[in-house]
């Protein structure tokens, strides 16, 4: 790359724990700068996170229809290339939408948007446009997912029969967002968090972790969403039967009242002749297992692992390779294809290799259509987009 690329963002103020994860991230491999942002919907705030970030007074901005319209009238050599939209659900399809028509690149949060008619509206900008849209489905860019997806891809466990992914979390397994949790308060709120919970947060990053390893796509579903904890508006605890196009089954669960768990993602693809099985909280072993063999253990950072693990790989063998990394490899993956269209030049594959508007469509269809799942008397439902 001949400069890095000029980054805005909306949301992401003070105490915003997102925000500032994603800062790191694009710090992380010196492809992006954060170059001005609308951190936050009250003036005041946004303006104390800028100077908190060192930014310049110009660059900061009240709201993000200043920052747009501002970076516009810019000198291209001046002016952002792309925002990053780290607000709540329901904040993203405007500025989203404001972004594209104003020819700036959009990196998203998930879930996409607010209901699936929205997604279905950014997609169709998107392809308007002919801009890039990235989603950050976290963990489909680390790099044991990568090679699991690349081992799946190659026939080597076989035709796909059965997938099990699990998504235990503890963290609301009290009624915390009446206890002054902010990002209970709001996730729990179906305001501002859609109409899904805990199947809306991290039961969509199950579902596109299933369908993004497996290259599958769910066909049907039977979905049970529970309120656990009494006085909470929206799930917090779920469990989905799964179908998918190629005939496989599967089974997904999503949950925050597991008390005592973490983070918890897990996931198992089983074939014909083996499987493979991932753990986010220990992200840089892969597990095959063989049908007549002895299990076998690949590492992250070893020379035997797909071209896309490596792509997606920063360390030697052995040092830890986690979430923020997982983070910046979204970003990467992106800023390398900006880039590629900027000069002119093809992307590889590697670099094409983040979730997109695609599969934000589905994340929000998958909640769409678990809600009406779980609110119908009939056993399996079609998955509608």
């Amino acid at each position: 790359m001949k400069r890095k690329l000029r980054m805005g963002m909306i949301g992401g103020g003070s105490n915003a724990f997102i925000g500032a994860i994603h800062r790191l991230a694009t710090n992380m491999d010196g492809l992006i700068e954060l170059s001005c942002g609308a951190f936050s919907s009250n003036p005041d705030t946004s303006r104390e996170s800028g100077r908190a970030l060192l930014l310049p007074e110009n660059r900061i901005y009240a709201s993000y229809e200043d920052m747009i319209v501002n970076e516009r009238s810019l000198p291209e050599n001046e002016r952002m290339d792309f925002v990053s939209i780290v607000t709540p659900n329901f904040a993203h399809i405007d500025p989203a939408l404001t972004a594209l028509n104003n020819g700036f690149h959009v990196v998203i949060e998930k879930p996409m948007t607010f209901t699936l008619d929205e997604a279905k509206q950014l997609q169709q900008k998107v392809k308007d446009t002919g801009l890039l849209l990235a989603l950050t489905h976290t963990y489909a860019g680390y790099p044991m997912v990568k090679q699991a997806r690349s081992m799946v891809q190659d026939g080597t466990i076989g035709k796909v029969r059965k997938i099990y992914v699990e998504y235990p979390q503890g963290w609301l397994s009290t009624l915390s967002e009446k206890e002054g949790n902010a990002q209970a308060a709001w996730r729990t709120d179906p305001k501002r968090s859609g109409k899904s919970g805990a199947m809306g947060d991290i039961g969509t990053h199950a579902a596109h972790l299933a369908e993004y390893v497996s290259g599958l796509k769910i066909t049907e579903l039977c979905a049970d969403l529970n309120i656990v904890v009494p006085g909470r508006a929206l799930d917090d605890d779920g469990a989905v039967l799964l179908r998918f196009d190629n005939g496989a089954t599967g089974v997904l669960m999503a949950t925050q009242i597991a008390a005592g768990e973490e983070n918890a993602l897990k996931l198992r693809v089983y074939g014909e002749k083996g499987s493979i099985e991932w753990q986010q909280m220990e992200p840089n072993t892969l597990l095959v297992k063989w049908l007549d063999q002895p299990t076998q253990v690949y590492r992250a950072g070893q020379g035997y692992l797909s071209s896309f693990a490596k792509f997606n790989t920063r360390t030697p063998g052995g040092h830890p390779e986690g979430y923020i990394e997982a983070f910046a490899n979204i970003y990467r993956c992106f800023a390398h294809t900006l880039n590629a269209r900027l000069e002119g030049t093809t992307p590889t594959p590697e670099m094409l290799d983040y979730p997109g508007v695609e599969e934000g469509v589905r994340g929000m269809a998958f909640i769409e259509n678990v809600v009406a799942s779980s609110n119908s008397s009939q056993k399996w439902t079609s998955f509608k987009i």
